[in-house]
């Protein structure tokens, strides 16, 4: 089975290599990779004590922050390495201030794991919520360096529970510790006789709650929304947009702010051309209150421009799976969203205590917007919810810090 994971393991990196020829995405991911060790040399001290964290991409990132953060602030002499294996994560925080490094994750060879390990000598390893790596797991394993799993959370539907799972369970034997999202995952990870586990929660009601707090403030948004009731439609795709679309020409009493998953001039188009009348927050001036949509073509505000709303659209629904609806359900936003958000507990949650409503069509986001419109208190008890799910961070740094 290993050497079936190696071969995998290159054929991504061909595949990976071909698309860099016409996709831009993939070509950063090529291009970040290259003299990565020779980068991480030059910057990263090995005599130092080094934590590293290791995000997927962007989301992670800001589900792992709390604690990246708290370690800072708690043990300044610490250094934090960040590795990122999705261009959409390292491109944006490339230039964390916190971290004393941020570089591309190399693929999992045996080789490059014992590179990048040795270049490093974390302290600790931590790796949030996902990706199972078999060479940097097992190379941390056999270094004796504590590599941990926070807001984790499993699936009985996923590989490590099924028979044929055998060689995707040994990965996580080689994790000192799990610190899970739910009961649930607890209880299959005990299952294949995994006991080292915490029920510690998710990361992310401490960034989302901490965010709502100071949230930064942007005048000219808050100009165009000109104290109307406003739908904030984040992190969306073009599925979700023509839903948002049909729902803009319904709405004229409405002001609408649509954030885009993907922010290429390509796509913007594509949403101007669903909504002529929209304009983009790169050309809004103090003029731009008389528009009823904006589209926000930068990266980075969205987190922040939730405060703005009343109702918010979460995208992903139609695709793979919902964004974040945590960040509007800690301004006190109701959300909706989408079919598919089963791998998502916190949506589950939402929706179980009327804060949320997942959709399939046009009529039923009208019916959805309309319920959220009558219902006062449903963004009352999705802030609720938020506040009571914190604390995750500080349970997680209480346990790790004995081996620092």
């Amino acid at each position: 089975m290993l050497l079936l994971y190696n071969i995998a393991i290159q054929l991504y990196g061909l595949i990976i290599k071909l698309f860099s020829l016409f996709n831009n995405k993939a070509k950063l991911f090529v291009q970040g990779r290259k003299n990565i060790f020779k980068k991480i040399q030059k910057k990263v001290d090995p005599t130092k004590s080094n934590i590293w964290f290791h995000f997927a991409s962007l989301g992670e990132f800001e589900q792992g922050r709390p604690l990246l953060e708290k370690i800072k602030s708690s043990y300044p002499e610490k250094r934090i390495i960040i590795t990122f294996f999705s261009p959409s994560g390292y491109e944006i925080r490339k230039d964390y201030t916190l971290a004393d490094g941020v570089f591309y994750l190399p693929l999992d060879t045996a080789g490059n794991a014992r590179k990048l390990i040795d270049a490093i000598k974390p302290e600790i390893a931590v790796f949030t919520k996902y990706e199972y790596w078999y060479h940097y797991f097992e190379t941390l394993h056999k270094s004796g360096i504590p590599l941990y799993i926070i807001s984790g959370i499993f699936r009985p539907d996923q590989i490590f529970f099924k028979w044929y799972g055998s060689f995707n369970r040994k990965i996580l034997g080689f994790v000192n510790h799990f610190f899970v999202q739910n009961e649930e995952s607890k209880q299959l990870l005990s299952q294949i006789n995994i006991h080292n586990v915490s029920l510690s929660g998710d990361t992310r009601f401490d960034r989302v709650a901490e965010n709502a707090k100071t949230p930064k403030e942007f005048d000219t948004i808050r100009k165009f929304c000109d104290n109307k009731n406003t739908l904030i439609a984040g992190s969306t795709w073009p599925a979700d947009e023509r839903l948002i679309a049909t729902l803009i020409n319904s709405q004229p009493n409405w002001k609408f702010i649509i954030a885009p998953h993907e922010i290429d001039k390509a796509h913007i188009e594509e949403i101007i051309k669903l909504i002529p009348q929209a304009i983009k927050y790169s050309e809004l001036t103090d003029q731009s209150a008389n528009a009823q949509t904006l589209i926000i073509d930068n990266i980075g505000l969205l987190s922040a421009v939730y405060q703005y709303g009343q109702i918010a659209y979460i995208g992903g629904g139609f695709g793979v799976g919902i964004h974040n609806t945590l960040e509007a359900a800690a301004f006190g936003i109701p959300v909706i969203f989408g079919p598919r958000y089963d791998k998502f507990q916190e949506a589950k949650d939402l929706i179980s205590i009327n804060s949320a409503v997942s959709i399939t069509s046009v009529e039923e986001l009208l019916n959805a917007f309309n319920k959220f419109t009558d219902n006062k208190t449903a963004g009352d008890a999705a802030k609720r919810y938020v506040t009571t799910k914190t604390g995750s961070t500080d349970q997680i740094i209480a346990y790790i810090a004995q081996n620092f």
